[in-house]
């Protein structure tokens, strides 16, 4: 079984490539549009990857990981942002590594095989 990605990104032409490419690429992937349907999918079926976006409206990526790790999840999440703050903002959620926006795909790939990969040695 291919690994399942989360994308949580308020902006549906991000979710709709990120979806597409990563599809492609084998993936099994879902896709929602802020943090608060992010945790419903995460209890639906628990990613091996969480591609998250920091400014969304309802919940944030901040509360998001914040909510994530008062259940006891932790997750590899790669921040997805922008912002010129990304690298400071990954730090503060302990991101397991960023992407600024706009990213490429190659950039994109290498970003998610590295948190398997980190996933898989230490689980």
């Amino acid at each position: 079984m291919s690994p399942h990605i989360l994308i949580i990104d308020d902006d549906p032409a991000i979710r709709a490539t990120l979806t597409e490419v990563l599809e492609d690429e084998g993936y099994s992937v879902a896709a929602v549009t802020n943090g608060a349907e992010g945790l419903s999918a995460v209890e639906a079926e628990r990613p091996k990857v969480i591609l998250l976006d920091m400014r969304m409206p309802v919940l944030d990526g901040w509360g998001f990981t914040k909510a994530l790790r008062s259940r006891g999840i932790s997750l590899p999440i790669l921040v997805m942002t922008a912002a010129q703050d990304s690298q400071r903002w990954s730090q503060e959620i302990g991101a397991a590594g960023v992407l600024a926006k706009p990213f490429d795909l190659v950039d994109l790939l290498d970003v998610i095989e590295q948190a398997l990969g980190d996933q898989r040695t230490s689980g």
